[in-house]
C-alpha cells in the first residue's frame, strides 16, 4: 500500500458543493482507501491505497463523488514523495525576509505545455511572484491570498489545467498527516 493525497477543488465554498468531511471519509473508504484522514474543510484527504495508475484512482474518486453527491468535484492526487518533494522544492524558502505566512502552493492537474508557462513566465502584479516546478507553482502574495491576481483562477485559465490552491501551512501539515500514515499499521 501507497500514501497519497487527493485534494479537492471548489468543495464547501460559501455554501456549495457541501460535503462533510466525515462523509468524505466514509466516501474514500468505500473505494478501499485504508488509514483515511481528511484536513480542514477545503477537501484534503490523506490515505493508504493500492492503484494500478493515479489516473484510475481520480476517476473513482471522481465518479464515486458524482454518483453520491450529484455534482462534479475535480481530484488532484500526489503521492507522499510527490508531496515531499512540493515541501522540500519550494524557491522561496531559501530567501532572506520571506513571510511563511504568505506562500501557497498552487496543485495542477499536469504540468503545463512550455508555451502556456512561456506566456506568463514574465507576468507580474506588484511584489506577488510565482515559480512553476513541474505539477506545482509556488506563490508568494506579501499583500496576502485574498489580494493577489495569481489566483487559482489566474493559473488555471493561463495554463489550461485543472489546478487547487492550498496555502504554505496546510501543505506542512498535510505531509505531516501522509508521513503519519505512511507509518501506521493497518488495522489488522
Amino acid at each position: 500500500m501507497k500514501t497519497y493525497l487527493a485534494i479537492l477543488r471548489g468543495i464547501n465554498v460559501s455554501g456549495h458543493k457541501k460535503i462533510t468531511m466525515t462523509d468524505l471519509k466514509s466516501l474514500f473508504e468505500e473505494l478501499n482507501c485504508t488509514q483515511v484522514r481528511t484536513y480542514i474543510q477545503s477537501g484534503n484527504v490523506v490515505f493508504n491505497q493500492e492503484v494500478s495508475s493515479p489516473e484510475e484512482q481520480i476517476r473513482q474518486i471522481e465518479k464515486k463523488i458524482a454518483d453520491t453527491y450529484g455534482f462534479q468535484v475535480p481530484v488532484l492526487i500526489r503521492s507522499l514523495a510527490e508531496l515531499r518533494n512540493v515541501a522540500q522544492n519550494n524557491p522561496f524558502l531559501t530567501e532572506k525576509d520571506i513571510e511563511i505566512d504568505k506562500l501557497h502552493v498552487t496543485f495542477l492537474a499536469d504540468i503545463p505545455s512550455e508555451s502556456n508557462r512561456e506566456k506568463i513566465k514574465d507576468v507580474t502584479f506588484g511584489s506577488d511572484r510565482f515559480s512553476i516546478v513541474g505539477k506545482d507553482v509556488y506563490v508568494y502574495c506579501p499583500g496576502g491570498y485574498g489580494n493577489t491576481k495569481l489566483s487559482n483562477t489566474f493559473f488555471e485559465n493561463k495554463l489550461k489545467v485543472t489546478a487547487t490552491t492550498r496555502n504554505w501551512r496546510s501543505v506542512n501539515e498535510l505531509l505531516k498527516m501522509a508521513e503519519s500514515t505512511a507509518n501506521e499499521r493497518p488495522n489488522s
